[in-house]
């Protein structure tokens, strides 16, 4: 079967239907070809994977494929995608996680990293490695090791050690929390930071939620950004009369919060939240004015927050890659996504959805509100949250939005990331942007009243849906 690599890579990651645009074959070409094209030959490199079926196959495969060209090749064993950050940062070697994030149980993917964590995207070699595996696969000519693995390393004890020294937990109160893992990788590494099966017991009573490893995904999809996908954890939350709820996706990298009222806290306010956290420490520190990033679809008031607590608020486009590019240009203490991934100067400008549920344990703990009113300064907008449309054209579905606001004027235009329109008097903004790992056209609104943005919402997504 011939294998088409432009199919699966994306972006900033490679994901594909396995047996159809993924294969044991085409990840040993890619193997061989992120050895070669990184020249790797003699050094390190790190290989892990989710609890997918795939992902252990996988990972054998692209092990041989890199060792045949003379890498020396680590397992990782079961990890989640921060604990290859952890790895790769702490031991500054290149690696690759196997996982397909949220996507269904047919899927799976690579992420992949540089030495030090820094990303690896289509800009910084992404499609140089796609272009030399397609050659091998082309020629019929994969390289091939039996004996690919140098060595194992087990990084959980560590990795959990790591968060902890970040954010003390041990003098909150008690917190009463149920933490959905979606069968996914947070199974692992929950027990593990937030309870005590590594480390000293914490004040939290944690009430677990599929935490079995499954990558069948037999209770629901591992996708927090889904609705339906929080109910369980809602119901959980009033039932247990918990203080929070977490959710993560299925490679554990974002974290979704629940209140106590089984009300979703929008990610938007948990950036605002740990932005402010981060300032503080940074100031103590002594830095005069600490950069925070967001993406252009975060609400308005985190750049409102970050300058009223006296930093520096800088915008980017939606994308890991993109954001840990700016967070090293501008030594950026954190960064937030209106999607929840939360990016750590301290954690090699790497995405951690369980450092970012640590701060928000740690500010909900070290207080007496409950969640919801410790959230709402955070939240003082109303957003759409995000909405897909799966259109066949998804330039020409935009350009019909767009032209509906330009025709009525008292509008400002961007196309810094897909198409931004904000109001001139700042009441309300709307942006439409192509997905880079999905056949979709997302939607994200924001307005200072429910109604408002109601509107603005419907009269976009007619446009767009014809």
């Amino acid at each position: 079967m011939s294998i088409d690599l432009s199919q699966s890579f994306k972006a900033y990651d490679v994901r594909g239907i396995v047996g159809e645009t993924i294969t044991a074959e085409s990840v040993r070409a890619v193997g061989a070809a992120f050895a070669d094209v990184l020249g790797l030959a003699g050094k390190q490199v790190l290989v892990g994977g989710d609890m997918r079926p795939s992902s252990p196959e996988f990972a054998a495969s692209f092990a041989s494929g890199a060792a045949a060209r003379g890498a020396r090749v680590t397992d990782l064993g079961l990890i989640s995608t921060d604990m290859l950050y952890y790895a790769c940062g702490t031991r500054q070697a290149p690696g690759v996680m196997f996982t397909a994030s949220h996507n269904p149980a047919e899927y799976n993917g690579m992420k992949m990293a540089l030495a030090g964590a820094v990303p690896l995207s289509a800009e910084t070699g992404l499609e140089d490695i796609r272009d030399a595996a397609q050659a091998y696969l082309d020629a019929g000519e994969v390289p091939d090791n039996d004996d690919a693995w140098s060595g194992s390393a087990e990084l959980l004890t560590d990795y959990a050690g790591c968060l902890r020294s970040l954010v003390d937990l041990a003098g909150i109160r008690p917190l009463k929390v149920v933490v959905d893992a979606g069968n996914g990788m947070a199974g692992l590494t929950t027990p593990a930071v937030l309870g005590s099966e590594r480390l000293a017991a914490l004040p939290l009573e944690l009430i677990p939620l599929y935490w079995e490893l499954d990558g069948s995904f037999p209770n629901h999809p591992a996708n927090p950004l889904e609705p339906e996908n929080l109910r369980d954890l809602q119901a959980a939350v009033l039932e247990h009369g918990a203080d929070i709820g977490l959710a993560f996706d299925g490679d554990a990298d974002r974290c979704f919060v629940i209140d106590e009222r089984g009300e979703p806290v929008s990610p938007s306010a948990v950036t605002a939240l740990v932005a402010r956290r981060e300032i503080a420490r940074a100031q103590a520190s002594g830095e005069a004015e600490p950069v925070i990033i967001h993406n252009l679809i975060t609400s308005r008031a985190v750049p409102e927050l970050v300058a009223r607590e006296g930093g520096r608020a800088v915008e980017t486009r939606v994308g890991h890659s993109y954001i840990k590019a700016v967070m090293a240009a501008e030594g950026a203490v954190f960064g937030g996504e209106h999607s929840a991934h939360y990016y750590f100067r301290d954690f090699f400008n790497a995405d951690t959805g369980m450092l970012a549920a640590m701060h928000v344990l740690a500010a909900l703990g070290g207080q007496d509100q409950p969640l919801s009113e410790l959230a709402a300064e955070f939240n003082p907008y109303f957003a759409s949250g995000e909405i897909n449309s799966q259109v066949a054209d998804k330039a020409a579905a935009a350009q019909r939005a767009v032209a509906v606001f330009e025709e009525a004027g008292g509008v400002a235009i961007s196309r810094t990331d897909g198409v931004t329109v904000s109001a001139e008097d700042g009441s309300w903004w709307f942006n439409l942007r192509p997905s880079n790992t999905e056949p979709f056209l997302r939607y994200n609104g924001e307005a200072h009243t429910a109604e408002q943005m109601a509107t603005i919402r419907d009269t976009v997504l007619q446009a767009v849906r014809g």
